[in-house]
């Protein structure tokens, strides 16, 4: 196959409805925008969440606490997860996710002290909490932050 053969598949490519061409078209006249009003005009139209005056509702509701839109939220796995591996393993992200325990690690794994761990294990993650570090510890593994 050359790039000069390259088609996109039968049907998958519609022509676009032409307004404004004529009663026969069905979108003739107005062209599907109804008669006068805002959404009628040329660059009329109201912005997202507007509600002709009303008080928005994203403005209504009672807002509560603290959002940190630049957050990076870590991946939790509970110690009873890693019981999956053999003894002396070392784990990372990506043997969680290659075992399928993660099935995505954007920014991080934080181990969890939730479960029993009996196998050696080093595991290696961006944060533990203080049971899952104690947990793993005394099994025999090591702990290291990433």
């Amino acid at each position: 196959m050359e790039l000069h053969e390259l088609a996109p598949v039968k049907g998958s490519v519609k022509e676009a409805k032409r307004k404004g061409r004529g009663p026969g078209t069905g979108n003739g006249k107005t062209g599907g925008r109804g008669h006068k009003g805002q959404k009628a005009r040329s660059g009329g139209g109201v912005r997202i969440g507007f509600e002709g005056g009303q008080m928005p509702l994203a403005r209504r509701i009672p807002k509560r606490g603290f959002n940190n839109i630049f957050a990076k939220p870590l991946e939790s796995l509970n110690v009873s997860a890693l019981e999956k591996f053999e003894n002396g393993a070392v784990v990372g992200a990506e043997e969680l996710m290659a075992a399928g325990l993660l099935s995505k690690c954007r920014y991080g794994v934080k181990i969890l002290g939730n479960g029993e761990l009996t196998k050696k294990l080093t595991v290696r993650a961006s944060a533990f909490s203080a049971s899952a570090k104690e947990k793993i510890e005394a099994a025999g593994g090591k702990v290291e932050v990433v």
